[in-house]
């Protein structure tokens, strides 16, 4: 069974997505069998990297609120982050482009390591304040899930996985998805937003018993 996932590394609702879909894999009994499958978003591709703009001055002006909108914002997600057991900083948080980003994605996935690339660049995101647009903190970042920093340079540098970055947002444009992170279970069951456990839970059990039923033989 595949389930893909689009998401975005600044994407604060995507990280906690990912940890209620983790726990909900810890309670289904096929989880093994489950191919997780993570796929680019960009909430916002013209955004310019900039270390010294403030998160929260950065999301009132994009989001059209006041500053005090923005930080209670932040705070809530925050909290909720912090019910899945995740450290949010959003005042240390880099306004940062994530195109490079998810070409290091692309590429960990062509590794076998997409899940701890993604959980690498959130983390270093959201809770250490790292600027995951520059390439020395990419290259390290894949450095210390096991991959060939020489490597990660070199396609960074050449910019060798754009074309893959590309074609998960069309795939996204082509099924109308307009938020992250969003689950495709099987390419038949879908589940939008940071939903609770129970829902993701839901959605794997559905979709493994829909696929049983069209091949008995799995």
């Amino acid at each position: 069974m595949k389930v893909e996932i689009w998401s975005d590394v600044m994407c604060p609702f995507c990280y906690i997505g990912k940890r209620r879909f983790e726990k909900a894999m810890e309670s289904f009994e096929y989880s093994d069998e489950v191919e997780i499958i993570w796929r680019s978003f960009q909430l916002n591709p013209d955004m310019e990297t900039d270390p010294e703009a403030n998160i929260n001055e950065y999301l009132a002006e994009a989001k059209g609120w006041s500053l005090e909108q923005a930080r209670q914002m932040n705070k809530r997600v925050t909290n909720m982050a912090a019910e899945e057991g995740l450290e949010y900083n959003m005042e240390q948080a880099v306004v940062a482009n994530s195109f490079d980003a998810h070409q290091l994605v692309q590429f960990a996935k062509d590794r076998g390591k997409g899940s701890e690339m993604e959980e690498a660049l959130f983390k270093a995101y959201f809770t250490d304040g790292k600027n995951t647009a520059e390439h020395a903190t990419l290259i390290e970042l894949a450095e210390n899930i096991g991959i060939d920093p020489t490597e990660a340079k070199s396609i960074l540098e050449n910019n060798s996985y754009a074309n893959a970055v590309k074609h998960d947002i069309q795939l996204a444009k082509n099924i109308n998805i307009t938020g992250v992170p969003f689950f495709l279970f099987n390419q038949k069951f879908a589940v939008s937003g940071a939903r609770e456990t129970e829902v993701f839970l839901k959605a794997l059990k559905q979709s493994w018993n829909a696929q049983l039923q069209e091949d008995p033989q799995e």
